[in-house]
């Protein structure tokens, strides 16, 4: 991957304050493999005091997009059409780590998914898969 594309993702991702305000950041950048990590703030926790589905589906669908978004021209941008969520687990941990990835992609619709995982330590617990579309449009 070129670094215009890096520096595109990364300049995105700065954008979005709904990242900063749940504390996320890009920590991969890869071809079609991008990973948002976030902690489970205070802020961000339901009335159990796990990690929100909010929460989750937030850096989910964001790290699915960023996939898209390393495999289309730089003239383009995408925007989510649908995202299916599964839980699995509850959000219980140190922080949540989003990967995102690519499984089809097209010039006028991209199938995306992502894992999301609960990090303890050196402890990976997958809480929750997504699947969904994302749409190019114009910059």
């Amino acid at each position: 991957m070129d670094n215009a594309t890096r520096a595109r993702i990364k300049e995105s991702f700065a954008a979005q304050s709904m990242m900063a305000t749940l504390g996320a950041e890009i920590v991969r950048i890869e071809s079609g493999d991008i990973h948002i990590k976030a902690p489970i703030l205070h802020g961000s926790r339901q009335q159990q005091g796990f990690g929100h589905a909010g929460l989750t589906f937030s850096i989910g669908d964001s790290a699915a997009g960023y996939a898209a978004l390393t495999q289309i021209p730089l003239e383009n941008e995408v925007v989510t059409a649908e995202v299916k969520i599964n839980l699995l687990a509850p959000a219980r941990g140190d922080y949540l780590v989003a990967k995102g990835r690519i499984i089809k992609p097209g010039r006028r619709l991209m199938v995306v998914a992502s894992d999301v995982f609960a990090v303890t330590g050196n402890d990976e617990v997958l809480i929750a898969v997504l699947q969904g579309t994302m749409v190019p449009v114009p910059r």
